[in-house]
């Protein structure tokens, strides 16, 4: 190879690594502005997952005043059907079992209300590790791996977190409140 031929490769070469160079420059700086948009809110979100304590109030809430919308409708059935009878034979413990009852379903609501807390908890925070793992160029399925957690028992565990919101039915045990899917 003459010396012609041989500076012609050099600047070649140092040419293609000039621009390797500036688009190497140009993605990190890309890098860089993602990390500082998106890595508070991330940080955020891994310090405080969830719903806030206002929203979880406003959940328990409204599941709270389903319950007792329906308890109350059958209670008010009871009292016209005594009103309509005259025959009280029954209503007290009408009366009981109802009690009885909302208490067991409202306890069910919260129970099943801090679960999906929980579950939602633990949803945001995958979130948020995924969305750090990705400014910062890591692979969480590689990063799994190398724990000897398979990335596939992450992905289980959040599909079995995912709810479907808030169920609400009437079956034979009686009115029907939960959470999840």
């Amino acid at each position: 190879m003459g010396r012609g031929a041989e500076a012609d490769t050099r600047r070649a070469a140092d040419e293609e690594r000039a621009r390797q160079d500036a688009l190497n420059a140009q993605m990190e700086q890309e890098r860089q502005q993602q990390r500082q948009t998106f890595l508070p809110q991330y940080q955020d979100i891994l310090a405080h997952p969830g719903y806030t304590d206002a929203e979880k109030a406003a959940i328990i809430g409204d599941a709270m005043g389903a319950a007792g919308s329906t308890f109350d409708a059958v209670r008010n059935q009871a009292g016209e059907r005594l009103a309509r009878t005259g025959n009280s034979a029954g209503y007290g413990e009408t009366l009981d079992e109802l009690a009885r009852e909302e208490a067991r379903t409202k306890a069910g609501v919260a129970q099943g209300a801090q679960q999906g807390f929980a579950d939602q908890a633990f949803r945001q925070r995958m979130a948020a590790l995924q969305g750090l793992g990705g400014i910062y160029g890591v692979d969480t399925n590689l990063l799994a791996r190398g724990l000897g957690i398979p990335p596939e028992y992450l992905n289980v565990r959040q599909q079995a977190s995912r709810g479907g919101g808030f169920r609400f039915g009437f079956g034979p045990g009686g009115p029907s409140f939960g959470f999840g899917g």
